[in-house]
């Protein structure tokens, strides 16, 4: 499985950005989507995640700014970002489930900048 990441950027504190991404390849079993982020000198944390059948959840910091949400005809997961803050600033990568038989296999994207200015 292949991923593929956009929507990053630069958006003022109050802003939003809708972060996308696709996955390609063997797409068939997967389950779990979603999207982690890593600030500078920090560990990767877990955003929000969404099952196939659209449970999602979320951090807590998300505070109900954030929706996560997948189109499984697209295999594609997106994430919606409002009322951003600078502390929001961070690598975002998005992560995916895959079961290939009874092996669960994951994957990571190769991550998109989103910066926040106050």
């Amino acid at each position: 499985v292949q991923l593929q990441a956009s929507g990053g950027g630069l958006v003022q504190a109050g802003g939003s950005l809708r972060l996308s991404c696709a996955a390609s390849g063997s797409t068939f079993g997967i389950t779990n989507m979603g999207w982690y982020r890593q600030a500078p000198g920090k560990q990767r944390e877990l955003v929000a995640t969404i099952t196939g059948g659209g449970r999602t959840n979320y951090a807590d910091f998300v505070q109900g700014r954030f929706t996560v949400s997948r189109d499984n005809a697209k295999n594609t997961v997106y994430l919606q970002m409002n009322r951003m803050k600078p502390e929001d600033t961070a690598v975002y990568y998005c992560n995916v489930d895959r079961w290939y038989g009874s092996r669960r296999e994951n994957f990571w994207g190769q991550g998109t900048q989103v910066t926040v200015s106050s």
